[in-house]
């Protein structure tokens, strides 16, 4: 009976936290994050959302990035043309958000490297490198079959996605890393469960 109830307890707090990270990853959202004139973005969101998958495991990372893909969708998506069908809808939004949840996949490896005394840098990069690869493949493919005809005239719709997706890739995962190094010496409370 005590162990149901510890566990029970124990989802809630998961929940709980999953809810406060789509809700921080969300408010990022709204903080200007295009590079110049591109479409390069920043997403600020994905820092929390990796933090959270590493901290919980992948299932709940998935979980807490597919209801982020769905509020975006729903504040960002439908009023700033973000939307043009249900296919792209669905792969851009909670698809593609869902994707950074895949960070959690690291997650059991990071926490022991941690607890034994070692340097997870090199594993979170990785993990975090293979979350937002998946998010911006999605946003590429999207960008080559449904926003082609935003391209420039003269180039290649695939290219265009492949040159704005990769280089959005690249920036978030540049913003990860100086947020890694900056962050060093107090990261291991945020992956690590206490209790």
């Amino acid at each position: 009976m005590q162990k149901n109830i510890a566990t029970r307890n124990n989802g809630l707090v998961v929940l709980t936290e999953g809810a406060i990270i789509v809700a921080a990853a969300q408010a990022l959202s709204f903080v200007p994050h295009d590079l110049g004139v591109s479409s390069i973005q920043v997403e600020y969101g994905l820092i929390p959302m990796a933090i959270y998958a590493l901290r919980r495991g992948v299932k709940p990372g998935l979980t807490a990035g597919l209801v982020w893909g769905i509020l975006d969708l729903i504040l960002k998506g439908f009023s700033s043309g973000g939307f043009l069908n249900p296919l792209q809808g669905l792969v851009e939004y909670p698809l593609a958000f869902a994707a950074v949840g895949l960070v959690g996949l690291g997650s059991v490896q990071v926490k022991n490297k941690i607890q034994n005394g070692g340097n997870p840098l090199g594993l979170i990069i990785l993990y975090s490198a293979l979350g937002f690869l998946v998010k911006y493949f999605l946003h590429f493919l999207a960008g080559g079959i449904y926003w082609g005809a935003y391209a420039p005239k003269t180039m290649n719709p695939w290219i265009y996605s492949w040159v704005i997706n990769g280089g959005s890739f690249i920036a978030n995962m540049i913003m990860l890393i100086v947020l890694l190094v900056v962050l060093s010496r107090v990261f291991k409370r945020f992956i690590i469960v206490k209790g």
